[in-house]
This record gives structure tokens, C-alpha cells and sequence, in this order.
């Protein structure tokens, strides 16, 4: 299925009014990015600030005549007659397809491999991790994650204990574990306001695991 989509540069005060409207005139979806690179740090909970330029992109139906969303937008005060915006043409593809020739098998240090169950594995006589993406932090790909891992290659860790406190995906306990300590614990963090009753869970590893 083929689609189109609208790009409009609005300020943030107006971008979610906008993405209501546009889902109001049929848009499938809204997506918003940064218009000037502008930099947003740690928010604080329950906030989802957007950028001072932002660009919204609309989703519709290839079939969707646009005209008449165009001329309601017009009637807008905060666009006005002829508001820059620009039409695309979006190619259909295997999104999963996409998203999966994305992600390649990534080495981290000496030994240590982080690698995707649908690709071949580089060298079999590596330290190597399956580990395919997913909801959770944590891939490898992240600048953060990666200093981790290459830390974790550098060290000795026989004999040691490695915890992974908010663990994500539990890549570092995993590849920790892999490497020669002898337990590796991970834990997670769940928001109490979303799960209020249920206990912090936690998994402890062992090199026989």
C-alpha cells in the first residue's frame, strides 16, 4: 500500500493541536521531528517537550486528495494562505524488511560480538551475544551501551560479580556473564505509577545458565 505525506515547519505551541486537526482530516499518522537540531535533555517524568521548530509529518492514503485539508489548514491563524508545507510520495516497502537489514552484528573490544539470530555470526570463536532488538534499551548501538561493553571486554572478570541495575534488554548482564564472572545480576526498574503492585523483578545469572 502506497502512501503520502504532508511536512509542515510549525512551533512547538501549535504542533499538537496540528496533529489533531490532521488526524481529524484523515491522517493515518503523526510524527514529529526537529527542525533546527536543537538538543532536548533528560525531561522530567511524564513530559514530552518538542522543539521550538518542529516539523510535523502527516500520513495518508495515497488515494487522499489533499486539496481540502491544504485549505483548511489556510483558515488557520497560526499558517495562514500559503503556508510552506511540501507533499512526498512515500514508497511502500517490507517495513520489517527495513528495519531488520538495519541491524548488523557489531564487535566491542577483543572478543566480545553482539549479534542479531538472523545474521551469520563473524567468528564462531568469538564471545558472542544473540540478542535481537526489541523494546528494550539496549542493542549495542547506543554510545553509552557500547563504552560499556568495550569496558567489560577490558577487564578480567574472573571470579567477580557484575550487577546491571536497570538492565533494559540485559545486554550488559549477558555479556558480562559471557565473559567469566561468576554470577551476573540483573535488574529492572518498573514505574510505579504504571505498575503499582507488582515487585521490582530481577534475574540472577550463572555461567551454567
Amino acid at each position: 500500500m502506497a502512501w503520502i505525506q504532508l511536512r509542515i515547519h510549525t512551533h512547538r505551541d501549535h504542533a499538537d493541536m496540528l496533529g489533531d486537526l490532521l488526524m481529524d482530516q484523515g491522517s493515518v499518522s503523526i510524527t514529529y521531528e526537529d527542525g533546527q537540531d536543537e538538543p532536548i535533555f533528560e525531561p522530567k517524568l511524564g513530559e514530552t517537550p518538542l522543539w521550538q521548530d518542529t516539523i510535523l509529518i502527516a500520513l495518508f492514503d495515497a488515494e487522499t486528495d489533499l486539496a481540502p485539508t491544504i485549505e483548511f489548514l489556510e483558515n488557520m491563524p497560526f499558517l495562514g494562505k500559503g503556508f510552506t508545507h511540501k507533499i512526498e510520495q512515500v514508497e511502500d516497502k517490507d517495513w520489517v524488511r527495513e528495519w531488520m537489514d538495519s541491524f548488523h552484528p557489531i564487535q566491542f573490544g577483543q572478543r566480545l560480538w553482539i549479534c542479531p539470530s538472523w545474521r551469520e555470526i563473524p567468528d564462531p570463536a568469538a564471545v558472542n551475544v544473540i540478542l535481537d532488538p526489541g523494546l528494550a534499551f539496549g542493542t549495542g548501538t547506543h554510545p553509552t551501551t557500547a563504552l560499556c561493553l568495550e569496558w567489560l571486554d577490558s577487564l578480567d572478570l574472573a571470579d567477580q560479580e557484575v550487577i546491571d541495575f536497570g538492565c533494559g534488554s540485559g545486554i550488559l548482564a549477558i555479556a558480562a556473564i559471557k565473559l567469566g564472572p561468576k554470577r551476573s545480576r540483573a535488574l529492572i526498574l518498573i514505574t510505579r505509577r504504571l505498575m503499582p503492585q507488582r515487585p521490582m523483578p530481577s534475574a540472577t545469572m550463572s555461567p551454567t545458565n
